[in-house]
């Protein structure tokens, strides 16, 4: 069954509030570091695993030119290294270093602490089903532009 227009409409609003009140909660729980709230994010994709910065670019959704700034400011900081990658000597693999991997687990601590704190008044079965609903929409959204991305299916004969 499809979502109808009005409701289609509010969760448009309410993703747009909740990216807004996500930013400002990131914004207020790296205060005082030296790597802003764009720079973490881009860590925490690193710290998923070796990947050329092309296809980072891509699963963050910015243009190269903006992820090789913050992968400059990541490696200056020692947060991030390249490597050759194996498979085509002309592109670079990048990796978490050691360091870069503490300072990540600091800033997820940090955002944890923080928005267990925002959410005092909240069940753990509140969180849990959030938590999955969110995901829900996050996979249904990714899988459904990945199909838009891949164009019209050719119906087979």
């Amino acid at each position: 069954m499809a979502v109808a227009s009005d409701t289609a409409a509010d969760l448009v609003y309410q993703i747009l509030d909740l990216q807004r009140v996500v930013k400002c909660v990131a914004a207020a729980s790296v205060r005082g570091n030296v790597a802003g709230v764009a720079v973490h994010g881009v860590l925490k994709f690193v710290g998923e695993g070796e990947s050329r910065a092309t296809q980072l670019a891509e699963r963050l959704g910015v243009s190269t030119p903006v992820l090789s700034r913050h992968i400059a400011d990541l490696e200056e900081q020692g947060y991030v290294i390249r490597r050759r990658d194996p498979d085509d000597g002309r592109a670079q693999l990048l990796a978490l270093t050691e360091s870069g991997a503490q300072k990540l687990a600091q800033i997820e601590a940090r955002r944890t602490a923080t928005l267990q704190e925002y959410l005092q008044d909240w069940s753990p079965e509140d969180a849990e089903a959030t938590a999955r609903t969110l995901k829900k929409l996050a996979e249904s959204l990714k899988d459904s532009a990945r199909a838009k991305a891949a164009g019209p299916r050719v119906p087979s004969r």
